[in-house]
């Protein structure tokens, strides 16, 4: 195989065929079934996935089959298989992932920018969903169809690319029960949702955070009254629900408290995070916008992160568990807020934990947390939602340590960098327990300022270049090819 040819092949393919795509992929308002309750109605969801179904058969692939599999009720998720070549077998495979639904618009982004507007600037595709993650099939299939153009041996590969990722997968186990004895024997999971610490060297993600989440409600009246004559005598909600916070983490510090949302780090994922470390320094805490950093950057001039220790902070990000409010609820707009007592408040929890800690369990610790002995026997409920358990990755076998090391320093003449993410994909869990002999390539493009699920995410081209050259180096390599 000749490398600078496939190159040439993949940065071909994306300027003329992928990048138009995206653009028009960014354009849909596909937002995942937790953000539009009305996923079916709308049929964003379905757009997108006869999108890129439509696409995917236009593709000169030989023996390549994809089809739309739609469970009742549930969103719908595209299936592909592409037979091995050069006279290799097809039970054994390589397992494409990615998602197509997406994350709301939120608030914040640039005015010439938008979450449904894509734009090309300075190198990057500005818009939702691109590098997170839809173009994860386009890049899949592109891997695929340069090997092919290389007469490279490649062993078969399949890909299951679905749409409610980004509500936590509620409709994958089913698809997985469904749909595994259509994938054969995985000996690489190659999955296209993760980040990258840098854009200089290819990125492979050793654990995943899980997630969990829900509601908590704190009512202490029917109906609002009169702050004047309220106050003093009946407690606040927002006091009590600041109250059962502090159950959950330290205000001061933002420990979690409870040992059991806890877990001891492996050894080796420590080596990892020093050596990422190294690599990043302090890039681990500046690529984020902190308020004030156009001030200056003395110690005084911008908010401050939680730790400038770049391994303490990676490893905070993602092995030890962290509390954050995403959403109020009975809390009036602040030119709407009049001097009235609310009756309630409710908050959306978002709770990441370490990879290891099972998620129904974190779920039934944090209901128990929240909903002891009320203060001033106020009427308090948890309402789970979210509950996914992470992924720590089996141990890395040699020839994919290898596969990864050589594409890496062939593509950005720099070493490959191993380190977890704070994020949480389901799927990768599932599949551990499907496929225990699997090897994972975890990887992606959410790099320093891509602010997936923020204003102004982009992809970043240069580099989805390079990651589907390097990814396709490395199937190439998977034993028996």
């Amino acid at each position: 195989m000749n490398l600078a040819d496939l190159a040439r092949f993949t940065d071909n393919k994306w300027d003329h065929d992928l990048l138009p795509r995206l653009k028009e992929y960014v354009k849909v308002p596909a937002q995942s079934p937790s953000f539009d309750a009305s996923w079916a109605a709308h049929g964003f969801l379905r757009t997108v996935v006869r999108d890129a179904y439509e696409w995917a058969r236009e593709q000169n692939i030989r023996g390549l089959t994809i089809e739309i599999v739609a469970l009742a009720g549930m969103t719908p998720c595209l299936l592909f298989d592409v037979p091995a070549t050069n006279g290799l077998g097809n039970e054994r495979s390589v397992l494409f992932y990615g998602h197509l639904d997406k994350q709301p618009e939120m608030i914040g982004w640039r005015p010439n920018l938008g979450p449904w507007q894509p734009v090309i600037e300075d190198g990057k595709l500005f818009g939702r969903g691109a590098a997170d993650d839809g173009y994860a099939i386009y890049a899949a299939l592109t891997v695929i169809a340069a090997l092919d153009a290389q007469g490279a041996a490649r062993p078969r590969c399949v890909g299951i690319i679905e749409t409610c990722e980004e509500s936590g997968s509620p409709d994958l186990p089913a698809y997985l029960e469904l749909l595994a004895p259509r994938l054969g024997d995985v000996q690489l999971v190659a999955g296209l949702d993760s980040g990258c610490g840098n854009y200089d060297q290819l990125w492979v993600t050793t654990s995943l955070r899980g997630l969990v989440g829900g509601t908590l409600t704190v009512e202490v009246l029917e109906e609002g009254v009169h702050s004047g004559r309220a106050s003093g005598i009946v407690p606040s909600s927002f006091r009590i629900a600041r109250q059962l916070l502090n159950r959950l983490d330290d205000p001061e510090t933002g420990q979690v408290r409870d040992a059991s949302l806890s877990a001891p780090i492996p050894a080796e994922r420590i080596e990892q995070a020093r050596v990422a470390g190294a690599i990043l320094g302090e890039q681990v805490w500046r690529e984020f916008p902190w308020t004030g950093c156009s001030h200056g950057d003395s110690a005084q001039a911008h908010a401050q992160p939680t730790t400038r220790d770049p391994v303490e902070g990676i490893l905070n990000r993602t092995w030890r568990p962290a509390l954050s409010v995403t959403g109020a609820g009975g809390l009036p707009s602040i030119d709407a807020a009049g001097n009235v007592l609310r009756p309630k408040t409710a908050l959306q929890l978002s709770l990441r934990i370490p990879p290891n800690v099972d998620g129904e369990r974190a779920t039934r610790v944090l209901k128990r947390l929240l909903e002891a002995s009320p203060p001033y026997n106020a009427s308090v409920a948890f309402t789970p939602g979210t509950a996914a358990t992470g992924w720590n990755a089996p141990a890395t076998a040699s020839w994919l340590q290898n596969a990864v090391d050589a594409a890496s320093r062939a593509i950005w003449h720099r070493p490959a960098a191993w380190m977890g993410e704070g994020g949480t994909i389901p799927f990768m869990n599932m599949l551990g327990v499907k496929f225990p002999r699997a090897q994972f390539l975890i990887t992606g493009v959410l790099g320093p300022h891509s602010n997936a699920h923020g204003p102004n995410e982009f992809l970043h081209i240069a580099y989805v270049k390079q990651l589907t050259a390097a990814v396709a180096s490395i199937v190439a390599a998977v034993p028996g090819v």
